[in-house]
């Protein structure tokens, strides 16, 4: 039998999933949680083989930093289950250690899959996803860094390079020198410029 934890702050989205798993004779749906840290405290406490982890938690921590800390507890593998398919996000939950990432509008049939994947230690990805990231091995020079990506997310909030400095603990010359490489890999001239490209090539979330 193959235990998962659901980790969702949607009561409509969590009610679905746990429909979607009620037919599985191999799927038993153990516990749910609707912020990142009663995930962290549910997978510490019922040793899941599965954890079902949306990105998007409202206030506290984020997916993927709730991921990070399930993965250091050594035991549960962490599947992603969002709506989110940008190139942050997704290395973002894959630097966090998640196991498998996919998309809501999954067929349950690929939910299913993913499950006993992810239980079994394999790898998960919706198509789209890997698509993206192997776009990201093919064209590596264009590609923008998960550093780079995290310093534009600071961008597109508005924040200034003293402000990106102190949240990400670099110095305000570094902050300058990924914003240099953003411009040349994205082909722009301007803070505005490289947020609205890369919006536009699915590289970060519209704030």
């Amino acid at each position: 039998m193959i235990r998962v934890v659901l980790v969702d702050d949607h009561p409509v989205v969590r009610s679905g999933i746990r429909a979607m798993l009620a037919g599985q004779p191999d799927v038993e749906l153990v516990g749910e949680a609707a912020t990142g840290e009663d995930g962290v405290e549910l997978a510490r406490r019922l040793a899941p083989d599965v954890v079902l982890m949306d990105l998007q938690l409202g206030a506290g921590i984020h997916g993927s930093e709730a991921t990070r800390r399930i993965v250091a507890l050594g035991g549960p593998r962490v599947l992603v289950l969002t709506t989110f398919d940008t190139d942050a996000d997704i290395l973002a939950a894959i630097d966090a250690g998640a196991t498998g990432y996919l998309l809501k509008d999954a067929p349950s049939d690929d939910l299913h899959t993913a499950i006993r994947s992810a239980a079994a230690g394999s790898s998960a990805l919706a198509p789209s996803v890997a698509s993206r990231l192997l776009g990201r091995v093919r064209a590596p020079d264009t590609t923008l860094t998960p550093r780079e990506l995290e310093v534009l997310g600071h961008v597109a909030a508005g924040l200034g390079n003293r402000q990106i400095s102190r949240e990400m603990f670099l110095s305000e010359t570094t902050v300058k020198t990924h914003l240099v490489h953003i411009y040349a890999k994205l082909g722009v001239d301007s803070r505005t410029a490289a947020v609205a490209a890369a919006i536009r090539k699915g590289l970060i979330r519209p704030s």
